[in-house]
């Protein structure tokens, strides 16, 4: 059979790929065949040209119905036939599942896609045993295991399916994520242990891997995008509820921006990811639903905005970007709250899969704060070498481009060691850490671990460093972390030898995410921080606001406040859109007092050669929570602030709070109605002649302290600074 004149024919392609043609002379001569092969590295061709050339019906289980039909269209387009392949399961009614039976009943289809569940019943088994079979393909077989990221039950029982078919059929196991632990699983579920396996390189040398803190991430996302102008990404939020928010970010800001998740109807998520695959978008936000049998070749950028809950799972959705070869650039952000708040989800489920959980997270947070080659710890996980100063890729990631701090640290190795073969292999990472720094607590105490001659003895250095040993001691296999104990640490044979032998180990200090904001250039929070500002310039502005309240005959703080004066200093606003994005500014004071200022700051940028922090002001997306929508419309309809705080479920503190707000911002309220009832005149005239002649920052804190001796109550002066500033600053 010539496969190279079938590849040309059904396909187009000249040559095979990789082990493409080793793989379908293997299913071809009717042998079990697993398949271990990175996303893009063309592993569904593997099955389709063995099924279009054998005789009989391939079928392949896959577990999802969203993506059985882009596949069945795919290889309908390289055929004559659109009968050649189908998909059964539960989106078709009885009528079309009759066309497609009498299809397969007459021999002229030749992959059938399944969904586990379909497989499942007892009347598609007795009907697949009238057809021949020429082999059964289990895509993404990764979901046999629960060590996998994407475990199904149902999968686990194909085997016993497939023998109720027919116990000769051949099985073909495919998946693009598989660690030693899943494909020992995988093979052992599926009876298969015989099987030829092809196991691809994992390495993409073209991805360029980086993690950044969690620190103004809007912004930063916003900036990163924005460099890319025109190219193809995906951003990838763990929620539904943030995809539509990162979606309108962007979108905002003039990205070409759409979301997709599972809560859509299929009608808006097909169009979404067509608009997407047709370039009419250049950003996909979406959950994991999406992306899975994707096949854009050109997707530049792929970015986490929250880490996911397994390597695997990062691996796969990695691997969509730069698929033909140019550049894919792998971007995730970490904060460990996102890590806690993805273990407090795991609560409520059973303990085996709650402790399965917890590792698989553990390799999440290992990889996100390791200081060493993240492609060698990545290859490392996937159980395959890799040569980090020679290797292809070696320089593809943000530890080699700015390596961390290095020492010698054979001792500390020796210590380790000693500290595991002390406990006899029988401890996990952190418990071995609290050994090692003396944490004498009641387990400890109770094991008669506190007198063993390593308790204690690494005390001077910190658990963060003892855990980055521990990740280089297993990535140099001096250690092996047992799966099946839950990440028990267990010595190698070289491991054992080190002890026995020490030689020279450079240990490369972690990354601290909590304390390293400043260490990227990122854009700093100015109402947080403070520090980020242009001294000078600010100076400059806070006499241009002295000036023109002189000219408008109203109070420097009525023009602009301090801490929009400090974030105009910071973010060098230079259009009046993007002034109303500053704090406590907004349109309506933008366009009031704005002109002076971005005059000023524009002069000042240009006169000093200034590169703005930033070439972009993130612009906010409006609150829809609907509270000061809310308010606003109670205010305009003279309803008391007591009713609308009830109706709210707030307090009235909390209701002037978002008046005030909403002030600040440039929008104009009346609260006469409600004022009038509840201040006397003559305050009234008090507290407004305060802050016009005597007030100097304006803010409720200073009057209370300058009007102490007076009678007035703490609601009473912050309900007259809304007055005054609404009607004198807006």
């Amino acid at each position: 059979m010539d496969l190279h004149a079938a590849l040309k024919k059904h396909f187009g392609f000249d040559a095979f790929k990789g082990d493409q043609e080793e793989i379908i002379k293997s299913v071809i001569e009717g042998k079990d065949t697993f398949v271990i092969m990175p996303t893009g590295g063309g592993k569904s061709l593997c099955y389709q040209l063995p099924a279009l050339l054998l005789e009989g019906t391939a079928i392949i289980v896959s577990p999802l119905i969203a993506l059985m039909k882009n596949q069945v269209d795919s290889i309908r387009g390289h055929s004559e036939e659109d009968h050649v392949a189908h998909f059964l399961n539960s989106s078709l009614n009885k009528a079309e599942q009759l066309i497609v039976k009498d299809d397969l009943r007459a021999g002229f289809t030749k992959l059938l896609f399944v969904a586990p569940e379909t497989l499942n019943k007892k009347e598609t088994i007795e009907f697949f045993r009238e057809l021949t079979i020429s082999f059964v393909a289990v895509d993404e077989a990764h979901c046999i295991s629960e060590w996998g990221h994407d475990f199904r039950p149902e999968y686990r029982r194909i085997k016993e399916m497939i023998k109720g078919i027919n116990d000769q059929i051949p099985v073909m196991a495919l998946t693009a994520t598989a660690t030693p632990k899943v494909q020992g699983d995988i093979q052992k579920n599926l009876g298969m242990s015989d099987a030829m396996v092809y196991k691809a390189s994992f390495n993409r040398p073209n991805l360029f891997y980086e993690v950044r803190p969690k620190v103004e991430l809007v912004k930063q996302l916003i900036r990163f995008v924005k460099e890319r102008q025109g190219k193809s990404g995906i951003v990838y939020c763990l929620s539904r509820k943030k995809v539509e928010e990162i979606a309108e970010a962007l979108t905002v800001n003039g990205i070409k921006a759409l979301p997709y998740h599972a809560g859509f109807d299929s009608g808006t998520r097909a169009r979404n990811q067509d608009m997407f695959l047709n370039e009419d978008v250049d950003v996909i936000v979406a959950t994991i639903a999406f992306g899975m049998g994707i096949d854009k070749p050109d997707v530049r950028f792929v970015i986490h905005h929250d880490m996911p809950k397994s390597l695997e799972g990062y691996y796969q959705e990695t691997g969509r970007g730069g698929r033909d070869g140019g550049e894919g650039h792998c971007l995730a952000f970490y904060d460990y709250k996102d890590i806690e708040k993805l273990e407090k989800f795991m609560q409520g489920k059973p303990i085996a899969e709650q402790e399965v959980g917890r590792i698989l997270l553990e390799e999440v947070v290992a990889y996100a704060e390791t200081a060493m080659s993240r492609r060698k710890f990545l290859l490392h996980y996937f159980g395959e070498e890799f040569d980090e100063v020679n290797g292809a890729g070696a320089n593809m990631d943000d530890n080699a481009v700015n390596p961390r701090p290095r020492e010698e640290g054979s001792k500390w190795v020796k210590l380790l060691l000693d500290c595991i073969a002390e406990l006899k292999e029988t401890a996990k990472a952190k418990y071995v850490i609290e050994i090692l720094t003396g944490r004498g607590n009641s387990q400890i105490k109770s094991f008669g671990h506190d007198r063993i001659s390593t308790f204690g003895a690494g005390k001077e250095r910190d658990p963060k460093f003892w855990m980055a040993v521990i990740r280089q001691t297993t990535v140099s296999k001096l250690l092996n972390k047992d799966i099946e104990t839950y990440g028990v640490l267990k010595l190698t044979t070289t491991g054992k030898a080190f002890i026995e032998n020490p030689k020279s180990f450079t240990v490369i200090l972690d990354h601290d995410y909590i304390e390293r904001a400043e260490d990227d250039n990122l854009i700093l929070n100015t109402k947080a921080q403070g520090s980020a500002m242009d001294e000078k310039l600010y100076q400059l502005l806070k006499e241009l606001t002295r000036s023109v309240a002189k000219d408008s005959d109203v109070p420097p703080f009525v023009v602009f406040q301090e801490p929009s004066l400090m974030d105009m200093a910071n973010q060098y606003p230079i259009t009046l859109e993007e002034l109303a994005n500053i704090q406590g500014v907004g349109q309506g004071k933008a366009k009031k007092y704005g002109a002076a200022f971005i005059e000023t700051i524009g002069g000042y940028v240009e006169e000093n050669e200034i590169e703005r922090a930033q070439d972009i002001i993130v612009k906010s997306v409006i609150n829809k929570s609907g509270t000061k929508v809310y308010i606003i419309q109670n205010i305009d309809r003279k309803r008391p602030i007591d009713e609308i705080a009830k109706a709210r479920d707030m307090s009235i503190e909390d209701v002037l709070t978002e008046i005030e707000n909403i002030v600040d911002s440039g929008t104009k309220v009346n609260l006469d109605y409600y004022i009038n009832d509840a201040i006397d005149e003559d305050k009234q005239d008090e507290l407004y002649d305060y802050f016009m002649e005597d007030a100097e920052t304006g803010t409720v804190e200073e009057a209370m302290k300058e009007m102490d001796d007076e009678d007035y109550s703490e609601e009473e002066i912050r309900l007259m600074r809304i007055k005054f500033m609404s009607e004198v600053a807006n």
